[in-house]
């Protein structure tokens, strides 16, 4: 089948790809002119694990092409993609420019029957408003339908070639039916693609991430807890994660969610509550969680010294949102440097993906290291900031001879509590005791 990705960002690189790994014919839109030359000459613009492999097969193969050309690249497909940025507004709300702006584009090209599909998350009514756009410049049939993606950074070629579930909204037979192609040979082990109407597939997008983003925060506000009663947060997470009812995943406590799709869909689900007259005090109170434990590891530090950050010297281990991404929208990491370089500490920092995103966001506000023992060079302290597995088991002894002291201050609670204190470090983490 052939198709056409508009956008190249995550979702729609990654989509593009993997649609192509099937045999489909797909070219890839943007109106990116340098990022359109670097994916034709074979250069990838994003880290994502196995998505290179992926991506240089099928453009050698010549089912995956890019052209800025919009009207070259729906000429012959059967289904469009919209794969373009919703970033939240300034009242929260999702930004449709982008989505309404390809969709009047669309339409004044399209000469036959075609499916627009909107791959971005967006709001419910969004289809209706595509429509409208379209409707503008075409008299020709189309179908527009929402099929939501719920791809994990880190993870995303996984979960689009063998994907949980497929949403697809639509009350077009024609677009049920190609839908249902395209999508059939990702779910041959018998998992199901979910039919249903237009708006409840939109909705059904921000409720799967706000509810992840609730069990974060649940067990963010559990961790604080157990550090005001004594208990510990791994011992309570096994407890509840063993119950099939709420189960093992995002139960894990740490310093809040970022990336680019929780913060956004939680504001915009909730700004949509607003609009239709409703308000949606769980999500309100997620966003509000959220915010406090993005800092929580800075008031740790805080309380440690005395309130006095000034001259102290920091090592940071970890930059993106979560481990097996460069992304660093609105990840915790950028919080925790604002608040200690206003404090007068300062910071050595080593990620193995993110380094050059954040130095393109702060510059020389902090220092960079190019592997994690140079960071701890005449620190005051290690803090751990992403769960990156290089992590998780380094050699303490080195660790404690680089630092200035073996004081160790980890968002992530990787190490075990009983081996930080035989290694006798000072160790404060989330939701357990403190060691030393």
């Amino acid at each position: 089948m052939k198709i056409a990705v508009v956008g190249t960002g995550y979702v729609g690189l990654v989509t593009g790809t993997c649609l192509a790994e099937t045999g489909n014919e797909v070219t890839c839109v943007d109106i990116n002119e340098e990022k359109v030359k670097m994916m034709q000459q074979g250069q990838l613009p994003i880290y994502e694990p196995g998505l290179d492999l992926l991506f240089h097969r099928n453009i050698k193969q010549s089912r995956l092409t890019f052209t800025t050309n919009l009207a070259e690249a729906i000429g012959d497909a059967k289904i469009i993609f919209l794969a373009l940025p919703t970033p939240p507004g300034g009242d929260g709300a999702a930004d449709l420019s982008y989505v309404l702006g390809a969709a009047r584009d669309i339409g004044k090209i399209i000469t036959e029957y075609k499916v627009i599909v909107t791959k971005s998350t967006v709001p419910v009514g969004t289809a209706d408003k595509v429509t409208a756009a379209l409707k503008e410049h075409t008299t020709q049939e189309f179908a527009v339908v929402s099929n939501p993606e719920f791809l994990r950074e880190g993870v995303a070629v996984e979960d689009f070639m063998k994907p949980d579930r497929v949403v697809v909204g639509t009350t077009d037979e024609r677009a049920r039916k190609l839908m249902g192609e395209l999508y059939g040979p990702y779910v041959r082990q018998g998992n199901p693609v979910v039919f249903m109407d237009e708006r409840s597939s939109e909705l059904t997008k921000y409720a799967a991430n706000s509810f992840l983003a609730t069990k974060i925060s649940f067990m963010n506000e559990i961790a604080n807890m157990c550090e005001l009663v004594g208990a510990d947060v791994d011992m309570v997470r096994r407890g509840i994660g063993a119950d099939e009812r709420i189960g093992r995943r995002f139960l894990f406590a740490g310093i809040g969610y970022g990336g680019s799709c929780f913060p956004k869909d939680v504001q915009a689900l909730a700004k949509s509550a607003e609009e239709n007259k409703y308000d949606f005090k769980i999500l309100n109170s997620v966003m509000e969680v959220n915010e406090l434990q993005k800092t929580v590891l800075v008031e740790k530090i805080k309380a440690y010294y005395g309130g006095d950050l000034k001259g102290k010297h920091f090592a940071m281990w970890g930059l993106a949102f979560k481990p097996e991404t460069d992304d660093i929208r609105e990840a915790p990491a950028l919080y925790i440097i604002d608040d200690l370089v206003e404090a007068g500490a300062t910071i050595t920092a080593y990620d193995p993906e993110g380094m050059p995103n954040v130095k393109k966001l702060v510059g020389d506000k902090i220092g960079y290291s190019e592997n994690r023992y140079d960071a701890l060079k005449d620190a005051d302290a290690l803090l751990i900031v992403t769960e990156w597995s290089v992590f998780r088991t380094p050699d303490f002894d080195f660790v404690k001879e680089k630092l200035k002291a073996p004081v160790i201050f980890d968002g992530r609670n990787l190490y075990d509590l009983d081996r930080m204190q035989e290694c006798g470090f000072y160790y404060n983490s989330i939701g357990r005791k403190t060691i030393g």
